[in-house]
C-alpha cells in the first residue's frame, strides 16, 4: 500500500479522544499527518461522523495471532504468505494500526513447530512488507524461551533487524513462575497440548534439567546482547510471580513486566518503575484463564499501564472501554492501547490524536454497549 496519503481531508462531529480529554469536534489531515484538532463549531466542513468516537490507532505489543493462521488446526500447516495476509487483515479490522508480531524462539514442548516456523514468519513478514501488501505497520517482538539449548544460535541473527522492537525473557519450565503449581500445569498441558499423564511425568524431569543447564546463562547473554546494541533493544520480563522475579528484571535493565501473575509482583514492579502489561482477553472475560491475578484487579489498584490483545485481536479495543468500569477515564483507558505502548518501544510519532503526529486513527461506534470498529486509517489512508 502507498503510505502516506497526500490527500487532505477533514472530519467533523466526532467524539475525539485525545491524551487528556474527550471533545466534540474533528480533525484535519494532510500528507498522512494530523494538521489540526478542533472542538465544537470550529469544524463546519468535512465528513460527518455523527457522534462516533475518533480514537488513535491502536498499538499492539504482543499478539500470538499469526500462529493461529499458520496452524489453523492441530498439525495443519498453512502457507506462510496467505497466513500473514489473513492475520494482517484481522489485525487491521480490530483497529490496530501498529503491531508487534510476537514470535517465539524455543519452546518447552519438544514437538512444537514454533522454532521451525520462526524463520519463515520473519522472512514472510519482510517479503509482505516489501511487496506493499500489509495494511498495518508490522514490527517484531521476539519471545525467548530461556531454557532453549540453541537459543543464542537462533536469536543472534535477528539482533540487527531494524524491525525488532521488543525482546521478552520467558521461562515456562514447570515449577517456574506461572507454573509454580505443578498440578495446575498438569491440567493445562493435558488439556491444551493433549499430553498424557505419562508424558507429563517424563517431561517434568527433562524440562527441569534443561532449565538448570541453560536458563541462567542464556539470560545473561541475551541481556548483554540487547543492552549493547547501538540503540538498545527494550526488554520485558514474562509472568513475574515474586519479588525476586521483579528484582531480576530490574537488575537486567528491563522496562516492561508482561502479565505478572500476582498482585504483589505487579505492585513491586510498579514501585521499581516497570510498566505493567496485562492481557485484554483477561479483562473482557473478567479474569485470567490460568488462575492468575485479573487485569481488572490491577486496574483498580492503578497498576495497569498497557493492554495486549494476546490471542484475540478484537479484545484490545473492547477491554480498553471496559477499563472505565475499573476507574479509568476514557482518555487514560485509550492510552493503554495507544500512547503508552508506543512510547515503551520508542515510537514517538504515533499513539495519540495530536497535531504533527501520524494520522493513524479509528472510528468507533458503541453498539449494545460494545465498541465496534467502523473504519481504520493509517497515515491518512483508510485500510479497513
Amino acid at each position: 500500500m502507498n503510505f502516506a496519503s497526500h490527500t487532505a481531508f477533514s472530519i467533523r462531529n466526532a467524539r475525539v479522544v485525545t491524551a487528556d480529554q474527550v471533545l466534540t469536534g474533528g480533525i484535519v489531515v494532510s500528507h498522512g499527518r494530523i494538521d489540526d484538532v478542533n472542538s465544537g463549531a470550529a469544524m463546519l466542513t468535512g465528513a460527518d461522523w455523527e457522534g462516533d468516537y475518533l480514537l488513535p490507532g491502536l498499538v499492539e505489543l504482543h499478539t500470538d495471532n499469526l500462529e493461529k493462521h499458520l496452524m489453523p488446526r492441530p498439525k495443519v500447516s498453512w502457507p506462510v504468505l496467505p497466513a500473514i495476509i489473513a492475520h494482517d487483515a484481522q489485525i487491521a479490522c480490530s483497529g490496530i494500526t501498529t503491531v508487534l508480531d510476537a514470535i517465539a524462539i524455543g519452546d518447552i514442548d519438544p514437538d512444537s513447530v514454533r522454532t521451525q516456523m520462526m524463520q519463515a514468519c520473519v522472512q514472510g513478514l519482510a517479503g509482505a512488507r516489501q511487496a506493499g501488501v500489509l495494511r498495518t505497520d508490522h514490527f517484531l517482538h521476539l519471545r525467548l524461551e530461556l531454557a532453549e539449548a540453541r537459543l543464542l544460535e537462533l536469536f543472534t541473527p535477528f539482533l540487527n533487524d531494524e524491525h525488532l522492537r521488543l525482546v521478552s525473557l520467558m521461562d515456562h519450565t514447570p515449577g517456574q513462575r506461572q507454573w509454580t503449581d505443578l498440578e495446575h500445569y498438569r491440567v493445562y498441558v493435558t488439556g491444551k497440548r493433549g499430553w498424557t499423564h505419562q508424558k507429563v511425568d517424563q517431561m517434568l524431569e527433562v524440562l527441569s534439567d534443561r532449565q538448570q543447564q541453560y536458563a541462567e546463562q542464556n539470560r545473561a547473554q541475551i541481556v548483554r546482547l540487547c543492552r549493547t546494541q547501538a540503540h538498545g533493544i527494550p526488554l520485558a520480563t514474562h509472568d513475574d510471580t515474586t519479588h525476586t522475579h521483579v528484582l531480576e528484571g530490574v537488575r537486567d535493565g528491563v522496562t516492561i513486566s508482561e502479565f505478572p501473575t500476582t498482585l504483589a509482583a505487579a505492585q513491586f514492579a510498579h514501585q521499581h518503575g516497570l510498566s505493567i502489561v496485562m492481557g485484554a482477553p483477561n479483562r473482557v472475560r473478567g479474569g485470567s484463564h490460568s488462575g492468575n491475578v485479573s487485569a481488572s484487579e490491577l486496574a483498580r489498584h492503578d497498576l495497569l499501564d498497557i493492554l495486549s490483545s494476546d490471542y484475540v485481536p478484537a479484545s484490545l479495543l473492547h477491554a480498553a472501554f471496559l477499563l472505565q468500569e475499573d476507574g479509568y477515564s476514557l482518555p487514560k483507558a485509550v492510552s493503554t492501547v495507544s500512547l503508552q505502548p508506543a512510547r515503551q518501544i520508542g515510537l514517538q510519532d504515533r499513539g495519540q490524536i495530536a497535531p504533527g503526529l501520524r494520522a493513524d486513527f479509528i472510528r468507533v461506534r458503541i453498539v449494545e454497549g460494545i465498541p465496534v470498529v467502523m473504519g481504520v486509517w493509517r497515515q491518512g489512508l483508510q485500510i479497513a
